[in-house]
């Protein structure tokens, strides 16, 4: 009975095989040893990269926008900073509240 693997893990696997390719220290073999690392046949895992290849799809890493994902880099941080000043300051209160004595 053949084992079904999901998109997820199939385009993982042919990202894996495609960056290892894309280097030319680690090119040679890398089907095969990306396949005994994720436990799946590697004529499969051939299979699949090269249906992934003839489709000419670009790989995630060179479809990047850096501007783009940078910019949004940028505003999650700001926000993530904004939440930590809330947070201390709201911490500071508490432990005021706390050491202030009761009626």
């Amino acid at each position: 009975m053949p084992v079904k693997y999901t998109d997820e893990f199939r385009a993982r696997a042919v990202e894996l095989v495609v960056h290892a390719q894309a280097d030319p220290a680690t090119a040679t073999g890398a089907i095969g040893r990306v396949a005994a690392e994720l436990g799946v046949n590697k004529e499969t895992l051939r299979v699949w990269v090269r249906k992934y290849k003839a489709s000419g799809r670009s790989t995630p890493a060179e479809s990047i926008d850096f501007e783009t994902e940078n910019r949004r880099l940028r505003a999650e941080l700001a926000e993530a900073k904004r939440a930590n000043e809330i947070l201390r300051r709201a911490s500071a209160f508490f432990a005021a509240e706390l050491d202030r004595p009761s009626k």
